[in-house]
């Protein structure tokens, strides 16, 4: 899907007015992997943007409480099919100035539910000078409103994921550009462009990432959802009059 919200390119525009989920297979170093993509509703352009990000928190927090009903069904499935979102990409305008508030406000609330990656979208209208001066801009900026993004800063003794770490966030916030065109990919047309722009993207969520991805999901953020869950489920028993 491009974009645009097109599937094929003789498709019309579809503006996307609700949450929707599409679901991809793709091969990487011979594995097949089922990849769950969300589209969530534009935000941000109305007069009055209060709580415009509501859904899309209640969204991810619905997913984990479908998981934690599963998990705590007495006859509980060997195999959990899951529904969480495991990393939310956040797609910044190519203005070359600066975040807008409501970019503020919405990378600081879904990083308290998720794994948040920045990316600048359409950047190829930016030249490369205003393009790594945009991104320096950002992450200043990150710094500064003290947003808390994927991957995270631990106490990991692997000096190798340590320098990974410390070069994907020397990226981000990434950089893609959309198409308009198909291009021939291993005998197959495919919406896209010959570039590396979003190449590290792609290798970042299916390759060096991808693992530890689900992992961050479910040992902090599915974690502090399911201890919540849990202890109001237990106050909620110790409340109930005796019998």
């Amino acid at each position: 899907m491009d974009s645009k919200g097109r599937f094929a390119a003789d498709e019309p525009v579809r503006q996307t007015t609700e949450i929707q989920t599409v679901s991809h297979v793709i091969v990487e170093n011979g594995v097949k992997l089922r990849l769950n993509i969300v589209d969530t509703p534009g935000y941000g352009d109305q007069v009055n943007n209060e709580g415009c990000w509501d859904p899309i928190i209640k969204y991810i927090k619905d997913q984990h409480s479908a998981y934690l009903r599963k998990e705590l069904t007495a006859q509980r499935d060997r195999y959990i099919q899951d529904t969480r979102i495991h990393c939310c990409l956040y797609f910044i305008n190519p203005t070359g100035h600066s975040l807008r508030p409501i970019d503020v406000i919405v990378m600081k609330k879904l990083s308290e539910v998720v794994n948040v990656v920045p990316v600048i979208a359409k950047a190829d209208t930016l030249t490369i000078e205003e393009r790594e001066a945009f991104k320096d801009k950002i992450r200043e900026e990150l710094v500064y409103h003290n947003i808390r993004l994927y991957p995270f800063d631990t106490d990991e003794d692997d000096e190798e994921e340590v320098a990974l770490n410390e070069s994907i966030r020397s990226i981000i916030p990434f950089a893609v550009v959309g198409s308009e065109s198909n291009v021939i990919i291993s005998g197959t047309p495919v919406r896209g462009r010959k570039n590396r722009l979003g190449s590290e993207l792609r290798n970042f969520l299916t390759r060096t990432h991808l693992q530890d991805l689900i992992e961050t999901t479910a040992q902090i953020h599915y974690e502090a959802f399911r201890s919540k869950q849990l202890l109001a489920l237990k106050e909620g028993v110790n409340q109930r009059p005796a019998q």
